[in-house]
C-alpha cells in the first residue's frame, strides 16, 4: 500500500471516531505550502472519492509576507488545479506587524492566532461551515508536553472545535497520523512543498519539545505511543 493511501486511511479512521464531517460541508483547508497542509489537502480531496460522504474542499493560504515579501505560492495553485480544487490566496500584513512593527520576544503565539484570524474570516468568505488543520500525532503529543511543562496545565488542542463566535468547526483529521508518514506520502507523491521564510523557523519551543521527545523516544521505546494513549485514555481535550 503506498504512503498517501495508508496516510488517507488514517484520516478517514479519525474523520469517522471523532465524526468530523457530514454530508454537504463545505470545508476551507488551510495551507500554508508546509507538507503537513499539502498533505492534508491532497488526502481530503483523495478520501471523497471513497468516503460516502459528500463534501467541498476550498484550498485557503494566508501569506504572513515576512519581510513584507509575497511568498510565491504558484505550486501550489497548479496543485489545486489539478485536485479541481479553488484556491484563495490571502496576502496579509501578518509578518511585519510581528516581527517588525512590534518586535515580539515571542512571535509564534501572536502569529498563529492572527494567522487564525484570518483563516477564519477567508473561510466565511467563501461560504465554508469548516476549517480543516494540518495537526498531526506528533503536534498534539509536542502540545500535550508544552502544555504541561512551559504552562503548568493538562491539555491539547481538540480533534474537533466549534467556534461559536464565528459559527466554524475547526477538524484535524490527520491527527493519528505520525509526521514520518506524512513526510513519506508527500515524496512519494511528489507534492510540492514552499518553504517558510518565518525568521523564527527551526529556532522555537516546539523544535526543542520535539528535539526532547525524540530523545525520550529513543532512550525509552514506546514513550511517544504512551503520551499519545494517556490523551486518550484521559478523554483529554476531546480525545
Amino acid at each position: 500500500m503506498g504512503a498517501m493511501q495508508k496516510l488517507a486511511g488514517l484520516m478517514r479512521r479519525a474523520i469517522e471516531k471523532y465524526d468530523m464531517i457530514q454530508p454537504n460541508d463545505r470545508i476551507a483547508v488551510g495551507v500554508s505550502g508546509g507538507k503537513d497542509s499539502v498533505a492534508l489537502l491532497v488526502g481530503l480531496c483523495k478520501l471523497r472519492e471513497y468516503i460516502g460522504i459528500p463534501y467541498e474542499v476550498v484550498a485557503i493560504t494566508m501569506d504572513p509576507c515576512f519581510g513584507g515579501v509575497e511568498t510565491d505560492y504558484t505550486s501550489i495553485a497548479q496543485l489545486c488545479e489539478q485536485l479541481g480544487v479553488p484556491y484563495v490566496l490571502k496576502r496579509t500584513e501578518i509578518g511585519q506587524i510581528i516581527f517588525d512593527v512590534r518586535n515580539e520576544s515571542n512571535p509564534c503565539s501572536l502569529c498563529a492566532r492572527m494567522r487564525r484570524g484570518c483563516l477564519h474570516d477567508a473561510a466565511k468568505e467563501n461560504n465554508c461551515n469548516k476549517i480543516a488543520l494540518g495537526h498531526h500525532y506528533d503536534d498534539a503529543i509536542e502540545t500535550f508536553i508544552m502544555n504541561l511543562f512551559q504552562e503548568g496545565r493538562v491539555g491539547c488542542f481538540q480533534p474537533v472545535t466549534y467556534l461559536s463566535r464565528k459559527d466554524l468547526t475547526m477538524i484535524r483529521p490527520m491527527v493519528m497520523a505520525e509526521e514520518s508518514m506524512i513526510s513519506a506520502a508527500v515524496r512519494h507523491e511528489g507534492l510540492p512543498v514552499v518553504k517558510s521564510k518565518c525568521p523564527a523557523d527551526g529556532n522555537t519551543n516546539r523544535e526543542k519539545t520535539k528535539e526532547w521527545i525524540r530523545m525520550m523516544d529513543k532512550e525509552s521505546k514506546g514513550f511517544k505511543k504512551r503520551l499519545y494513549g494517556a490523551l486518550e485514555r484521559g478523554h483529554i481535550s476531546g480525545f
